[in-house]
């Protein structure tokens, strides 16, 4: 058997290989219901392989003087692998007949020495999903819904591969990089039903592609064909089926002015209701040439959301669309020339009103304002040239455009009012016992022309020689943030309404912030802080690389891939000057290798060893390298005004910032530390797949990866002036904070008092820091029975760890979004104790999934997960003293005066249940299908983030510790009718 060539990660193709008997004048044509047609020729030793084949059904065929001997029909390929087609000799007497024989692929693909799991619209038809790229992927071993409750660009909950931050991960449709380029949360995907193939990879991916250290979710739209199909379906979501939310109720005491006793969330007052309607059409324009294939789904939900007893939007009613498309135009200029248009849309509309509500009756008042309105998501248009230049030689060309949109407008806004926060910790001597607020819903303003825009460009040359497969080529991306960012709404600032029941403590010493009781009015403990933040901008990033890979086919059973990419990353900040130029060599090399042991493929051993870049997203420009204000002065009161505000005040602060963010954009070469490495990680994989008869497959494998470097931002300027001293240079900075990779000595520029440029160390001993640290490593088992006509199912466990003393690029414990520039790293204290399992760690996971065909009409499925529950952690104030050395409030790994890292506390498992049943009755034309599905049978509503923070200031308890921030979604129904013809 021959496994000469392996298709590349994140493609839009296949390849079919195999032996064939050769006397000279014997050839092997490959035709798909598209039109594609290619005729390869057979190699002394009796094998073919045609590489770059567009994901489809194939005719294979075996030919002798140009006369079909021999044929293989019905052969579906699957996105990045190898499907083996092989001949038997034809003797003589058959040689002028055609034989035609139904596909029969070997259970095991032997060509791929990565870690996949592919998933086809046939199983997306079968099993009881929600209808998102990341509930698919959960299908995959080793990959979970983040422990931070991120969404993605349309409200889709993300997920986490290998322990890695949700951020890490990379998107592709078609072949084109959709992530979110701002903080790398999610990105843009297809509609439901336009989906022909989805590609999870949990690592070990080519060396053609990077710009990830988690996973991947390749997605790969239908293409019409020969035929003409087209189809619709509705969906319901009703609202009488679903179950009632969990109340979140204090669990810490109460604050001092509550609103509804014990009450913080009724959540089993929501009320949510959907209906979806699909519809697609795909057929030959041109037979043989030219093909279309349009779908577009739109999608409305309904609902009522009382929100929390601090919120100032306590009850809304919502309308949301969510509108998608997605087009394709396949062109067969020739037979060796081929063109693809695509054309997608993910978008999402929302509107509502917000109204008053009481919480102890739980009744809905009065009207209060409209909420925003709010639209995300984006389009994508794509192109992809295929040249088959010579039977070895393959020239591909990709180029596309994203946008995606962020606009929120403030619906009925007035900017006469303050708006307020934590209502609840008002003075309830000055209140009456009941929290004065107003109609300021509105927090934060944006402009209305808020967006993000790249674009990819990708040309790749593959070629084949003998026993080797080629390839080489470049990747080029651009990515902007225009006009990104915030700013305070109202007159420039809100007020937040804090308490401590040591008001004769200072409260930030460092930062000039004094002990209340000092001032009049505050020996009661009772202060208000007035915030001001102002974050607009527009930046932008360039990213390049280039790749050289080999994929040798040593023997007929041992293939191994060597590759070597080489990434360079350019960051812009507001006013276009570089402040990240990583443009030397960042050498990513692959090394993998596949044992067909048997050489019947029934039995793989591979393994994979590679290094991963990870570019910084767009999000370090407007903070770190960005001219932002963040800014909080603290206040006493003798007085709660009829607006809700703090009347009779007295400052105990000036206007203060932790972080030195007073709006000065800083210097360029002054940003990052010298000579800043990318983000990058090792990972290692040794695994293997075993088939029983035909009738079973099952495997294990081993992985571990070490993040060997990080980005990430340092705030203490104090530290590095006081250094800067000792070396006799005199420093006043102006940066907010600075982008260093953590766990080593840095070496910052700083500029003196006389204008000149300087070098300041600082050493990992100086900084204070751990060393960094975040290791992960799993063992996989797996067993898995494919589809037989009667059906399908597999059952895997994963155990593994992640720990150490970062999550990466994000902090989920806290719900942080500011991807590279997280909390961690910003001082010492804050990474005391901080070495533990993190947030996306789970020890044990179970999936069980596959559906049974108990007659032609009826069918039933299931999807089950049981997953351990990851860390709850505990913040505090810092050491035994309890003490907020860093101005960060209750942040630090302590709690309660004792040390606390991560992972010290567990949440309980995590189960879903989610079950199917489908019938589909005879019709005289067409296929018509009716469905009923139940998620969440058993209504498990575990807590997926419990509330960190154990105290609101030093002695004083924060009473939603320990309470639910993220719950399992309760138990719904979706039922479906479809019609396909």
């Amino acid at each position: 058997m021959f496994a000469s060539t392996l298709s590349m990660a994140q493609s839009t193709t296949g390849s079919i290989f195999g032996q064939a008997p050769h006397a000279g004048a014997e050839t092997v044509q490959i035709k798909s219901t598209t039109g594609v047609t290619r005729t390869v020729s057979i190699d002394a030793h009796g094998r073919y392989v045609a590489t770059e084949l567009p994901i489809g059904t194939y005719t294979v065929s075996l030919l002798r003087d140009g006369a079909v001997v021999d044929s293989r029909s019905d052969i579906s390929l699957r996105v990045g692998t190898g499907t083996e087609v092989s001949f038997q000799a034809v003797v003589a007497k058959d040689l002028g007949a055609v034989k035609v024989t139904a596909a029969t692929t070997p259970p095991i693909d032997v060509t791929s020495v990565d870690s996949r799991t592919i998933i086809t619209s046939q199983q997306l038809a079968q099993l009881p999903l929600q209808r998102s790229a990341e509930a698919i992927a959960q299908l995959a071993p080793g990959v979970v819904n983040n422990s931070g409750g991120y969404l993605g660009p349309t409200g889709q909950s993300l997920v986490s591969f290998g322990g890695s931050a949700a951020s890490e991960n990379a998107y592709y449709i078609n072949g084109f990089n959709t992530t979110d380029s701002l903080r790398g949360l999610g990105g843009l995907t297809l509609p439901y039903g336009a989906i022909e193939q989805q590609e999870i990879y949990t690592g070990g991916y080519s060396a053609q592609y990077g710009r990830s250290d988690g996973g991947v979710i390749n997605m790969v739209g239908k293409s019409g064909s020969n035929t003409w199909h087209f189809g619709a379906q509705v969906l319901w979501e009703p609202d009488f089926a679903r179950a009632d939310g969990t109340n979140t109720y204090y669990t810490n005491g109460l604050p001092t002015s509550p609103v509804a006793g014990n009450l913080y969330d009724p959540n089993s007052k929501n009320r949510q209701w959907t209906r979806t309607y699909d519809v697609y059409l795909g057929g030959p324009l041109i037979k043989d040439k030219l093909f279309l294939f349009l779908a577009a789904e739109a999608s409305s939900q309904d609902g009522t959301t009382v929100n929390s007893v601090s919120s100032a939007q306590p009850y809304e009613r919502y309308h949301d669309t969510l509108p998608k498309w997605y087009g394709k135009l396949n062109w067969n200029i020739t037979d060796s020339n081929i063109l693809e248009l695509t054309g997608a849309s993910n978008r999402e509309e929302t509107q509502g009103s917000i109204y008053s509500y009481d919480y102890d009756t739980l009744q809905r008042g009065s009207f209060i304002n409209y909420a925003d309105t709010i639209k995300t998501g984006g389009d994508l248009y794509t192109a992809k040239f295929t040249s088959y230049i010579t039977d070895n030689l393959t020239l591909t060309a990709t180029y596309g455009k994203i946008r995606t949109d962020s606009y929120d407008s403030p619906g009925g806004y007035n900017s006469s009012l303050t708006y307020l926060s934590n209502i609840q910790n008002q003075n309830p001597a000055l209140n009456g016992g009941n929290p004065i607020s107003n109609s300021q819903i509105t927090e934060s303003l944006y402009n209305p022309n808020r967006h993000d825009q790249s674009n990819n460009l990708r040309i790749d040359l593959t070629y084949q020689l003998e026993q080797h497969t080629i390839s080489l080529g470049i990747d080029n991306q651009n990515a902007r943030a225009i006009d990104q960012g915030s700013q305070t709404s109202g007159p420039g600032y809100y007020w937040d309404y804090e308490y401590t029941t040591t008001p004769g403590v200072a409260l930030i010493p460092n930062l000039g912030v004094g002990a209340p009781a000092n001032y009049p009015n505050g020996a009661s403990g009772y202060y208000a802080v007035q915030y001001i933040d102002s974050s607009i901008a527009s930046v932008r990033s360039a990213q390049r690389a280039q790749y050289i890979e080999d994929k040798w086919q040593v023997t007929d059973r041992w293939l191994l891939s060597l590759g070597l990419r080489n990434d360079q990353f350019i960051d812009y900040n507001a006013d276009a000057q570089p402040y990240i130029s990583q443009t030397k060599p960042q050498w990513a090399p692959r090394l993998g290798f596949s044992w067909d042991v048997n050489g019947d493929a029934s039995f793989k051993v591979y393994g994979n060893a590679g290094r991963y870049y990870l570019g910084m997203p767009l999000n370090p420009a407007l903070n770190a390298a960005g001219a932002y204000v963040a800014t909080q002065q603290y206040f006493t009161y003798s007085g709660i005004g009829a607006d809700g505000t703090p009347a009779g005040l007295t400052p105990f602060s000036a206007a203060v910032s932790p972080n030195n963010t007073y709006g000065v954009l800083p210097d360029p070469k002054t940003v990052t530390a010298q000579n800043l490495k990318s983000e990058y990680q090792d990972e290692f994989i040794l695994g293997f797949t075993k088939a029983i008869d035909n009738q079973w497959v099952y495997g294990a494998k081993l992985t571990r990866r070490v993040l060997r470097n990080d980005i990430d931002d340092y705030c203490d300027v104090q530290a590095i002036e006081n250094k800067a001293a000792s070396l006799g240079y005199d420093v006043n900075a102006t940066n907010s904070c600075y982008l260093i990779n953590p766990g080593r000595a840095n070496t910052f520029t700083v500029v003196d008092t006389s204008g000149v440029y300087r070098s300041v160390q600082l050493t990992n001993a100086e900084f204070g820091f751990p060393p960094l640290k975040r290791q992960y490593y799993g063992l996989e088992t797996f067993l898995e029975h494919p589809f037989d006509g009667k059906w399908y199912g597999k059952i895997d466990y994963v155990f593994s760890r992640s720990y150490g003393d970062t999550e990466g690029q994000l902090r989920s414990d806290i719900q942080q979004t500011a991807a590279s520039t997280s909390i961690d790293w910003d001082f010492p204290e804050l990474m005391s104790y901080s070495n533990g399992a993190q947030s996306n760690d789970h020890t044990h996971q179970i999936k069980l999934f596959g559906y049974y065909q108990i007659t032609p009409h009826w069918l039933v499925s299931g999807n089950a997960q049981l997953v351990s529950g990851n860390p709850r952690n505990c913040l505090g104030y810092y050491g035994p003293n309890q003490t907020d050395p860093d101005g960060y409030g209750s942040f630090y790994h302590w709690c309660g005066g004792q040390p606390s890292p991560p992972g010290t506390y567990r949440l309980p498992w995590n189960k879903q249940v989610d079950v199917g049943i489908t019938y589909a009755p005879s019709i005289p034309t067409g296929k018509l299908a009716f469905s009923l599905n139940v998620f969440n049978v058993f209504n498990s509503q575990t807590i997926l983030n419990a509330y960190p923070y154990y105290q609101i200031s030093p002695g004083t308890p924060d009473p939603l510790y320990g309470s639910a921030v993220v719950r399992q979604q309760p138990r719904y129904v979706r039922l479906s009718a479809t019609y396909d013809y």
